[in-house]
């Protein structure tokens, strides 16, 4: 019954918020653009807070600080530049970000030895041991996102969400 209620009250926020942008004095406003962009969104933080909640606050680490060390653990090791570009955070943010880690001892840096400009992060042990202690609570997560949802569904979602990611690549 709370799971209804909380569907209808983001239905009813999305028309709410759809009826007053309809007053605004844009030409040609793209309703459904809106709708999926502001469903996206919600959808997104409503991911991060769950899993930062019930499953991240167990290592204190945030959503950022989880998506740079598993990036490491998939990886093994990493400039700070694309650390940033896979995050979608500021150089200033991932390097805030990874000294945390380092002091938690999950992850270490290293400069280059011919360019003093570039540094690179090595996931540790203990950062590789909390991804694997954390990884099968964060998976429960990321299934109840597609329950109810067909197989066919769920490809026919991955294949769209890759075009709008697509559409937003920047370089």
């Amino acid at each position: 019954m709370e799971r209804l209620n909380t569907q209808q009250q983001l239905r009813k926020e999305e028309h709410d918020t759809l009826s007053k942008l309809k007053q605004m004095p844009v030409e040609s406003l793209n309703l459904e653009a809106i709708s999926i962009a502001t469903n996206l969104y919600r959808s997104a933080q409503r991911l991060r807070v769950k899993m930062e909640t019930e499953v991240l606050s167990s290592y204190k680490l945030s959503w950022t600080a989880f998506s740079i060390l598993y990036d490491l653990w998939v990886w093994g090791k990493l400039e700070t530049r694309k650390i940033a570009e896979l995050s979608g955070i500021s150089t200033a943010t991932a390097s805030n970000v990874i000294k945390t880690l380092e002091k938690k001892g999950f992850c270490s840096k290293s400069i280059d030895t011919r360019d003093r400009r570039l540094v690179f992060v090595t996931i540790t042990e203990s950062g590789k041991q909390a991804i694997e202690d954390l990884y099968p609570e964060f998976h429960k997560g990321e299934t109840e996102l597609i329950t109810g949802m067909t197989k066919e569904e769920q490809k026919t979602l991955t294949g769209l969400l890759r075009k709008v990611a697509d559409n937003l690549h920047t370089s």
